[in-house]
């Protein structure tokens, strides 16, 4: 007996809750006992197209697998934009999709595009659908109400908007979780810890291409997860250091012993891998006068970062801010 298959197919960059729409769709369409692909393009496909347009990453593609896996695909595929993938006309492109996967529904949104030129949309696939064997579901998007109380489409365009504006709280509610950036901890230039506030240096490793969207500059209050699952409050600057006369952009971490509210100890200068939840801003980079200036303001981020983290790591669910999107709250 054939397994009943949905599919649904698009970028899912960041996988919001549009996407989650999505999966919850197919789910639907596939039963219990059926199976749900999600078919992602990686890397965009505007990078072999027009590099210099491409959209920065909001995760990485694993990052992306898990949380689509967690969210109820039973696979994720991965679709790379060769030259020869891009010049495929939208029939073609359906056409291999349906031999390979033999689904019985299609779940797309209302803005898909697919094909040569994005020249296939919505009605295209149901045109398809009707010729190939498959149902065609499309659904709305969603909207979110954010600070400025406007009601926003779900979309990972607005997203990397509003983490480019520093709005980490208003990304978390179209992500349903907190913005992450991962990475590991590398050598910096060690004058936190002269002052009482050492700071893990996160480097993203990997192809710098590849690199995921920085936040706007600022402090901000946030979460990090620790090699072995620990999760604590951390303050974190983003910039270039003005007080020091940096010229490169940093993300620096104070991590926060919540007991004690002082640094957290036992962690190792360097070489261990670390994630950082993006729970809210805190204030903008600004350059201090002196070294007395700037500690007095960092023991006063400190205590702001501390509150804000202890509010989602207190949470009843907050081990499962990907479900819950408790960063928001």
């Amino acid at each position: 007996m054939t397994v009943p298959t949905a599919i649904t197919i698009g970028n899912f960059d960041g996988v919001h809750i549009g996407h989650a729409a999505l999966v919850a769709r197919a789910r639907h369409h596939a039963g219990a006992t059926g199976r749900v692909l999600a078919l992602a393009f990686d890397p965009h496909p505007l990078t072999r197209v027009a590099p210099a347009a491409a959209p920065a990453r909001l995760t990485s593609f694993d990052h992306r697998t898990a949380l689509l896996r967690e969210l109820g695909a039973d696979e994720v595929i991965r679709l790379q934009p060769s030259d020869e993938f891009l010049n495929t006309s939208p029939r073609e492109f359906i056409e291999r999709v349906v031999s390979t996967y033999r689904p019985n529904a299609i779940i797309e949104g209302a803005d898909f595009h697919f094909g040569k030129g994005r020249a296939g949309n919505v009605e295209t696939l149901r045109q398809l659908g009707q010729l190939l064997g498959f149902g065609v579901d499309v659904v709305n998007a969603v909207g979110v109400a954010i600070s400025d109380h406007t009601i926003v489409r779900a979309s990972s365009t607005m997203i990397r908007w509003l983490i480019a504006h520093g709005r980490v709280r208003d990304a978390a509610n179209l992500l349903g979780r907190c913005y992450e950036l991962h990475g590991s901890v590398e050598r910096g230039d060690q004058r936190g810890r002269t002052i009482g506030f050492p700071t893990a240096n996160l480097h993203q490793t990997g192809d710098p291409t590849n690199a995921l969207l920085l936040p706007a500059d600022g402090v901000y209050a946030c979460v990090a997860r620790l090699p072995h699952g620990e999760r604590l409050p951390a303050a974190v600057n983003i910039g270039s250091r003005p007080t020091f006369q940096g010229v490169d952009r940093r993300v620096e971490a104070h991590v926060i012993d919540p007991r004690t509210g002082s640094p957290a100890s036992g962690l190792a200068e360097y070489g261990w891998p670390l994630a950082l939840e993006f729970v809210a801003f805190v204030r903008d980079q600004v350059r201090f006068p002196g070294i007395e200036a700037l500690r007095q303001q960092l023991e006063r981020d400190r205590r702001a970062c501390l509150a804000a983290a202890r509010d989602l790591l207190d949470s009843p669910t907050a081990a499962t801010p990907a479900a819950t999107g408790d960063c928001a709250r």
